[in-house]
């Protein structure tokens, strides 16, 4: 989907929620051939991005406030793994505003459930930079229905680089146990419903757990959690799964190489742990001295095939089917006879 065609969804859906105002940006990257002056071009795209979406939000005299941090509460719907506010993650903001100060301010509404706070609606990483800082966090504070609220956290959050194809995938998880619309869910990703059905099978088929003791990995797409989703589910490889995350090889490496260990260690179903060895079938021949029909006999200890050919195969088949209850009698019988 096109970025032009999801800005007119999200669009379109806020209009519904009865907002008046729809946060769009067009910017554009200059076309280069440079893998560096792309990353450059793409830094500015967001730059310009988040100060076209700030513009926005202060309009109809809405204030830039400077908040205490520690009123400011979670979102109820996850868009980032934990590992994404630890220390060494967001070293690199934490630098920047110290030199330069916050210069793009946060979203917050007031809280739902708490008088007197607030909850964060996008800026997170910011708001733990300001917490690190010992600073105040700088917000536009806007009033917001739980939808609205959650589809403007995933269009400023999931359309960044830096937000992998899992933490896409647990966000419309989480949206969707909270009991948020698919409509809603489209609308905060950025994507149409087949791609979210899909993003919601991957991040439902593997526990929480495992999912975050891999970590974002922001190297794998989706075609690869794909494949370790139909490892995982396996007969016998979610136990396996959930003993090999709490070692120490799995536990030292990065994120992306904790996603390969794991995916290596599972066995694909048809693998040879999986596979069964079965017993060599036994085949027989069997005739009558005159050759009128011919018997060809397998038994695999399951499954019993008799073949019959020759003149007489289709009378003898016949009387052979019309005998089975006095065949079986017999047969039970001299089961009861040997102590069988």
């Amino acid at each position: 989907m096109s970025r032009k065609d999801s800005k007119g969804m999200f669009a379109a859906v806020l209009g519904q929620l009865g907002n008046d105002e729809v946060v769009t940006s067009k910017a554009s990257a200059p076309r280069s051939s440079s893998p560096h002056l792309l990353k450059v071009a793409a830094g500015v795209r967001q730059m310009q991005e988040r100060s076209d979406l700030a513009d926005k939000l202060l309009k109809d005299g809405e204030q830039v406030v400077d908040l205490d941090p520690a009123v400011i509460l979670p979102s109820t719907i996850p868009d980032r793994y934990e590992s994404a506010y630890a220390a060494a993650a967001i070293a690199e903001i934490v630098e920047s505003m110290r030199e330069r100060g916050q210069i793009v301010p946060g979203l917050v509404r007031p809280s739902p459930t708490q008088r007197g706070a607030f909850q964060i609606v996008y800026g997170r990483r910011r708001l733990a930079a300001a917490k690190k800082l010992g600073i105040k966090f700088k917000a536009v504070v806007r009033e917001l229905t739980d939808e609205q609220a959650v589809i403007f956290q995933g269009e400023e959050n999931t359309g960044r680089e830096d937000l992998s194809y899992i933490e896409k995938c647990s966000f419309a998880v989480a949206q969707q146990e909270a009991g948020y619309t698919r409509q809603t869910i489209c609308a905060s990703l950025s994507t149409g419903k087949s791609h979210v059905s899909e993003m919601i099978k991957i991040g439902s088929s593997i526990p929480k757990e495992i999912l975050h003791s891999i970590g974002a990995a922001p190297g794998i797409g989706r075609g690869r959690w794909e494949e370790l989703t139909l490892r995982y589910l396996v007969k016998g490889n979610a136990e396996k799964a959930a003993e090999f995350v709490r070692k120490g090889r799995f536990l030292e490496a990065g994120s992306d190489e904790r996603f390969n260990l794991l995916f290596a260690f599972l066995p694909p179903e048809r693998s040879a742990a999986k596979r069964a060895v079965v017993a060599e079938p036994t085949i027989q021949a069997w005739a009558p001295a005159d050759r009128s029909v011919s018997a060809t006999i397998k038994n695999t200890g399951t499954a019993f095939n008799l073949q019959l050919k020759s003149k007489d195969a289709g009378r003898f088949g016949a009387y052979i089917s019309d005998n089975l209850d006095v065949f079986y009698d017999a047969f039970r019988k001299s089961l009861k006879s040997t102590g069988d």
